[in-house]
């Protein structure tokens, strides 16, 4: 059973589904996750340009201002909302669609991720998401996290005469590293479960998923608590200066991160779970949050990546509907 009976260690962060209600309270959940790219993806909003930023980064002397790639917290929404309704049709035949006024709103994804205004006379009811996406920020500079690509599009014609060149929209890089947490309000273990198996199982992010966009999502370990954990950026920033200090790297500045070829997964996750412990233990003297036991969250994922899910979301679905029932 997913309960805190059974998960007594996730009884700070989650509510159990009788505790279900409308009027938000503070338990937090923040999974966190380092985004690896496992080929080219195209991040962008205007269709064209990669989205960048800029970030200081560092102190004193060895204080950088770099441009880094962002993937936009849509980006990662969307593609996990997606992901959660082929996870549901697969598991429960569960029929429900990404149209924005076509949501079911009579399922574990639309009541947990939140669904607007139906089409439909009998649902003019607008569903608040309880997980919660920042932008994530890539450690190394767009100068060499991005690239672009030109194609020359001839016809097929035996003879061509000379065509100007077409501009791609911006690639990112294999091997880029987006540090990110995702943090879920007010959900039930049931509900932490579905999370955890979108998060492992869904691999495509970004544009043009069926050739780009292959993301392995490292989950580097669940904090639970009465309040949000770090943010994105400053975990970006941490772990950028961490790399400067670290013995396993050649970095002797924060522009030698920066600008590196590539970096150590590995190393980068052990240096981001550092970085959120730290901020966890030393932000306003300390954050409520307390970190789950690895074996539990090993548990939790080996249910929430195995057909058991569905006895899960089966079980999850009545508490679901009797949440959204508060309303009437």
């Amino acid at each position: 059973m997913f309960d805190h009976d059974t998960y007594p260690e996730l009884e700070r962060g989650t509510v159990s589904r009788d505790e279900m209600t409308i009027a938000p309270k503070n338990n937090f959940t923040n999974v966190l996750v380092l985004r690896e790219l496992e080929s080219h993806a195209v991040f962008t909003t205007d269709g064209q340009s990669a989205d960048l930023a800029n970030v200081a980064v560092g102190l004193g002397d060895d204080r950088e201002t770099y441009s880094p790639g962002l993937m936009f917290m849509r980006k990662q929404t969307g593609s996990d909302r997606r992901f959660g309704k082929s996870l549901q049709r697969d598991l429960l035949q569960t029929e429900c669609t990404m149209q924005v006024n076509g949501m079911c709103q009579d399922c574990v994804e639309c009541i947990l991720y939140g669904s607007a205004a139906s089409d439909d006379a009998d649902q003019q009811l607008s569903i608040t998401s309880r997980v919660m996406y920042d932008t994530a920020y890539t450690l190394r500079d767009a100068t060499v996290t991005i690239d672009e690509k030109f194609q020359n599009a001839p016809g097929d014609d035996y003879a061509k005469t000379a065509e100007a060149t077409i501009r791609e929209p911006d690639f990112f890089e294999p091997g880029t590293l987006f540090p990110s947490v995702i943090t879920l309000r007010d959900a039930t273990p049931e509900e932490l479960a579905f999370v955890l198996g979108i998060t492992a199982k869904n691999k495509r992010y970004g544009a043009a998923t069926s050739r780009l966009g292959r993301v392995k999502n490292h989950i580097l370990g669940v904090y639970t608590g009465s309040e949000e954990g770090p943010a994105n950026l400053g975990l970006t920033r941490d772990v950028v200066t961490r790399l400067r200090d670290s013995d396993e790297t050649s970095a002797d500045s924060i522009q030698d991160v920066i600008t590196a070829a590539a970096h150590d997964p590995q190393l980068v996750g052990d240096h981001l779970q550092s970085a959120f412990d730290d901020r966890v233990n030393t932000e306003r003297g300390g954050l409520d949050l307390e970190r789950v036991p690895d074996d539990t969250v090993d548990d939790l994922l080996e249910t929430a990546t195995s057909d058991s899910l569905a006895d899960v979301l089966e079980t999850q679905l009545d508490a679901s509907r009797a949440f959204l029932e508060q309303t009437g």
